[in-house]
Parts: C-alpha cells; sequence; structure tokens
C-alpha cells in the first residue's frame, strides 16, 4: 500500500515570526525615507520622504495584482526567466503553506514578505535622481522597473525553475535581487537624468544629519526581519542570521567611520551610519550561508569598498545624488562574490560549500549572477528611461530645480519658516 505524503502544515511559531519580519521590512522603506531625506537640501525633504512612502502604495498594489505572479509562480516556458500569470491577483495564493517556497507558513504571509522586498527595491533607486526627477516620470518609472526588471530577476535567484537558481547561486535575502540590481540601475538613472543644477560648483550639504541617523537605525532594526526572516522559519537558521547581519552591520560602520576619520582627520557621524547600511548590504546574501567569523570580514572589506566608491564619484562627475551605487552596488557586489568565499554547509546544508571550504567554483557561480544581473539591470533601465522620456520629460524644468521639489511638485513646504 502508498502511503500518502503528509500536506504542509503551518507552523504557528514560524508563522508568528513571518509576520513579524514582514513588519519589520515594511518599516524599512519609510526608515529609507528618512535616511535619504535628511541627506538632500531643505527644499527637497518631503518630495524624498514622499518616493519612498509612495512605494509602500505602488507596488503593494502592483505585487498582488501581477509582480507575484511574474516572480514566484511556475516557470513560464521553461526557460528560467520569468514566472507565469497563474498567481495574477493571487488566483490560487490562499492560507495552505506552499511547500515549494516555505512549507510551514501561510502562502499569502510569504507573499507579502516577498512584496515587502518588492516595495524597498525601487525605492533605493530614488537616491540617486534625488532633487531633480519629475514626479510623474517617477510614477511610470518605478511601475515599468518593478514589472520588466524586478520581478523577473526575483525569478531568476528565488524562482523554482529560475535559472540561477537552477545552476547553484546564492542569495540568501537580497543582495543581487535588491542591491545590486538597484544600485546599478541608480548609476544608470544618475547618469541619463544628468548632474543636478550646481554639482560641483556650490554646496549640496543634507540638511538634517538628525534625521538620516534615525534612518539608518531604524533601517538597522527592519534588517533583521529583512536577513533573518529569509530563513523563513523561528530557528537556528534565523538566529544565525540575526548574529551575522548585526555584526556586519556594526562592522562596517566601525570601519567607515575610521577611514574616514584618516581621510578627513574627523570621526563623521553620518559616514557610521553610511558604513553600518553598507555593512547590512553586504550581508544580506551571505547572512544565511556564513559564519559569524565570516560576517566581520565582509563588513569590514564592505566598509573599505563602499567608502572607496563614494570617493570615486567627485572624479568620475556623475551625479549619484546619495551614492546609491557606492553603498548597493558595490556593496551588494562584494557581497555576492564573499557568499562565494565563507559559505559553508556547516552553516546551512541547503547552500553550498564555497573557497574557504575548497570550492572554488561557487565564486565562479556567485560572479556568474553577479554578471548577468548587472547586464540585465542596466540595460533595462536605460530603455526604460529613454522610452518614458519620450512621452513624459524625466526631469523638472530648471526654475523649478532652483526653486525646489516640495513646492514646484507637491505643492507643500516641508518646514514653515
Amino acid at each position: 500500500m502508498l502511503m500518502q505524503a503528509t500536506p504542509p502544515t503551518v507552523d504557528t511559531g514560524d508563522t508568528a515570526w513571518l509576520l513579524i519580519s514582514a513588519a519589520l521590512v515594511m518599516l524599512m522603506t519609510p526608515a529609507l525615507g528618512f535616511f535619504y531625506g535628511g541627506l538632500v537640501r531643505s527644499k527637497n525633504v518631503l518630495s524624498t520622504i514622499m518616493h519612498s512612502f509612495f512605494m509602500l502604495c505602488l507596488i503593494s498594489v502592483q505585487w498582488v495584482l501581477w509582480g507575484y505572479s511574474l516572480a514566484f509562480s511556475p516557470d513560464a516556458g521553461g526557460l528560467g526567466i520569468i514566472g507565469g500569470l497563474g498567481w495574477v491577483g493571487l488566483e490560487g495564493v490562499g492560507t495552505t503553506p506552499n511547500a515549494d517556497y516555505a512549507a510551514t507558513v501561510p502562502h499569502l504571509l510569504f507573499m507579502v514578505y516577498q512584496g515587502m522586498f518588492a516595495v524597498i527595491t525601487p525605492a533605493l533607486i530614488t537616491g540617486a535622481f534625488a532633487e531633480r526627477k519629475r514626479f510623474k516620470a517617477f510614477v511610470i518609472f518605478s511601475l515599468l522597473w518593478a514589472t520588466f526588471v524586478y520581478d523577473p530577476i526575483a525569478h531568476w535567484v528565488w524562482g523554482v525553475g529560475g535559472w540561477l537558481r537552477g545552476i547553484g547561486a546564492l542569495d540568501f535575502a537580497g543582495g543581487t535581487v535588491v542591491h545590486i540590481s538597484s544600485g546599478v540601475s541608480a548609476l544608470v538613472a544618475a547618469m541619463v537624468l544628468g548632474r543636478r543644477i550646481g554639482f560641483g560648483q556650490e554646496k549640496m550639504d543634507p540638511h538634517d544629519a538628525t534625521m538620516t541617523v534615525l534612518g539608518a537605525a531604524l533601517l538597522w532594526f527592519g534588517w533583521f526581519g529583512f536577513n533573518a526572516g529569509s530563513a523563513l522559519a523561528s530557528g537556528q537558521l534565523a538566529a544565525s542570521a540575526f548574529v551575522t547581519t548585526n555584526t556586519a552591520a556594526a562592522m562596517g560602520a566601525l570601519t567607515w567611520m575610521t577611514v574616514s576619520w584618516a581621510h578627513h582627520k574627523q570621526p563623521s557621524v553620518l559616514g557610521a551610519a553610511a558604513g553600518a547600511v553598507a555593512g547590512l548590504v553586504a550581508i544580506t546574501p551571505a547572512a544565511g550561508f556564513v559564519d559569524t567569523k565570516a560576517s566581520i570580514l565582509i563588513g569590514f572589506f564592505a566598509g573599505i569598498f563602499c567608502y572607496g566608491a563614494v570617493q570615486l564619484k567627485s572624479i568620475i562627475k556623475v551625479d549619484d545624488a546619495l551614492d546609491v551605487f557606492a553603498c548597493h552596488g558595490v556593496g551588494g557586489i562584494w557581497g555576492a562574490i564573499a557568499t562565494g568565499i565563507f559559505c559553508q554547509k556547516a552553516v546551512n546544508s541547503a547552500g553550498a560549500d564555497g573557497l574557504i571550504t575548497g570550492d572554488i567554483s561557487q565564486v565562479g557561480k556567485q560572479i556568474l549572477a553577479v554578471v548577468a544581473v548587472v547586464a540585465f539591470s542596466a540595460v533595462m533601465t536605460f530603455v526604460i528611461l529613454k522610452l518614458i522620456n519620450l512621452f513624459v520629460p524625466l526631469r523638472v524644468e530648471e526654475k523649478e530645480e532652483v526653486l525646489g521639489l516640495d513646492t514646484t511638485q507637491h505643492g507643500e513646504p516641508a518646514y514653515q519658516i
């Protein structure tokens, strides 16, 4: 007599943890708004915060209607490129677990947890074109980018049948899917939109450093849901990812501040905040595959590499306003490659052994994933921006930029004088 397989059942502990993690990741997007908002000039703070808040609205709906289906539903065409349309409008996505992704939590919960990743990713890009992009163009760009860039890459890396998942490339919580895709797209967007008026000639200092530090602290807090939540269960792996995340963030902050201190002769508060974010970015793909000792090295080199990338901005003259590529692009690339160096099956049996345990092939898989995501994100972002510009100007008019986007785009000043 054939024994029937036991159907997946909901575990209340795992469900509680993932509910909390989804809420933590949700908090990260408005936290990003504060992080970015403090870094711009006071005439643009409200419009900058709005970029992040609006993503929480727009992409939450896009994800339910078609984004989740494109990213995670069964592969369309068998090529590992994109999911099908079977889950459009959450058709068939209910409270029963889907064993292909998370066997102990409701499918709906896995969907909304992943939706919070989809929300923050295009919001990250907005730091590159802060203070100069037309809001209407921003809305159209975000919707198209989420659909034609984020959703396919999420399917490649995490979807059942995705081609990068199929070759064994590892990304625990979004180094390629979230950070490399947004960082590279941010660089392209900065190049296409051009430099802000007065860039390099006038001071464009942050208007509120305290707001940025608050945003960084809230991002750090939310990142525990981002990384430890990606274990999709309340257990040993979540605990390990929690510790590696915190350690890399702390090491990144210490390193960036120390390097900046040696360079500029003063310990920078904003440098410590940026360094923490760089460490968090770099540990994201590796959090559930490496041990704590490796997380120290990952955070250390993230602080060095990302700080160095920021210094290059004055040389290459690309106005990535809030250094999105330097933190998320460079940090994500380092983190993805570092995953191949430091990953161990002893940490996560579902992962792989990397360079330090004698298998250099995993580094090659990670590099292939990096190259593929960089190329796809860059080309698609360029095409989307050029297409939008045929119908809606990407930039505000010069007089609007000088006056500030808070009043010219939204009619609401952030501060009453």
